[in-house]
């Protein structure tokens, strides 16, 4: 289980844990992005995009990866990460250490510049990769492979919730650091 680094984030933390239990676990029979079947759904767009859990979300986010050297942006791919990075990137202006943010599109634009990766420009930089859930962590390695193909260097997955399905094991097998923020434990949910 995670900690936050100070009690006013843990406290925080734990009011997040209390939106998430309250607003954003669905009961029922779910088909997951990975193609798995589940029989509760955490719809954490319900809250990254909502303003009593947004700043906490940014906080507590970039409390997670405060540790983790050199980085610079924080980002993912759409739509999941991006109310996510955007937090993180408004908490850290008031750090010595603020982050840009970045989005990767799930594919290349057609038209225009067409590129993949909007935002912060990441060639040859030390990013951190964030998801809203993760299950498989499948999509935060396509966000991780197009970013490499950009030059830059992830360093880090980090999650607000871990579902403990593996995703921790296929983020680590790809050379990268796993953060997680909350739990099935923090929410009283079993693994499915």
């Amino acid at each position: 289980m995670t900690v936050a680094s100070t009690p006013a984030l843990e406290a925080d933390r734990q009011t997040l844990i209390g939106l998430i239990t309250d607003e954003a676990v669905f009961h029922g029979d779910f088909t997951l992005s990975s193609g798995k079947k589940a029989t509760y759904y955490v719809d954490m767009r319900k809250l990254t995009l909502d303003h009593r859990a947004a700043p906490a979300i940014g906080r507590i986010m970039h409390d997670l990866i405060r540790d983790v050297d050199g980085v610079v942006a924080v980002g993912g791919l759409t739509l999941g990460a991006d109310p996510i990075a955007n937090a993180v990137m408004h908490e850290s202006v008031r750090t010595e250490r603020p982050l840009d943010a970045f989005v990767v599109r799930k594919e290349p634009k057609d038209h225009g510049r067409g590129r993949q990766i909007e935002g912060a420009d990441v060639a040859g930089k030390r990013v951190v990769v964030l998801e809203d859930t993760s299950t498989t962590g499948q999509s935060a390695l396509k966000a991780v492979e197009a970013l490499r193909r950009e030059g830059a260097e992830p360093v880090a997955v980090a999650v607000i919730v871990d579902r403990k399905t593996g995703a921790q094991a296929a983020v680590e097998a790809a050379g990268l650091q796993w953060l997680a923020a909350i739990d099935l434990d923090d929410l009283g949910l079993a693994p499915q």
